[in-house]
C-alpha cells in the first residue's frame, strides 16, 4: 500500500559501513593507565534523605517483585523494612 513506493535498498550502504566506522572510534588505554581514579571526591560521604528514600523505595520494589534478598530474613515479610535492613 503505502510502502509500495519505497525501494527496499535505500540506505543499505550506510549499514554496511558501520562496523568498519565503529573501530576506528575505539581506544584502548594500557593496562597501566586509569582515568583519574585518584582525583579527591567533592561529594560526601553520606546519602541525603532524598537518596536515601529513592534507594529504599526502589530496592523494596525489586524485593516485592521476587528479587532475591541479600539479608538473612528474621520474619520480616514487609518490603521496605528488608530494604532498610539490607541498607544497613
Amino acid at each position: 500500500d503505502d510502502f509500495d513506493d519505497v525501494e527496499e535498498d535505500e540506505g543499505l550502504d550506510d549499514l554496511e559501513n558501520v562496523e568498519e566506522e565503529g573501530q576506528e572510534n575505539v581506544e584502548i588505554l594500557p593496562s597501566g593507565e586509569r582515568q583519574a581514579a585518584n582525583q579527591k571526591r567533592i561529594t560526601t560521604p553520606y546519602m541525603t534523605k532524598y537518596e536515601r528514600a529513592r534507594v529504599l523505595g526502589t530496592r523494596a520494589l525489586q524485593i516485592a517483585m521476587c528479587a532475591p534478598v541479600m539479608v538473612e530474613l528474621e520474619g520480616e515479610t514487609d518490603p521496605l523494612l528488608i530494604a532498610m535492613k539490607e541498607l544497613k
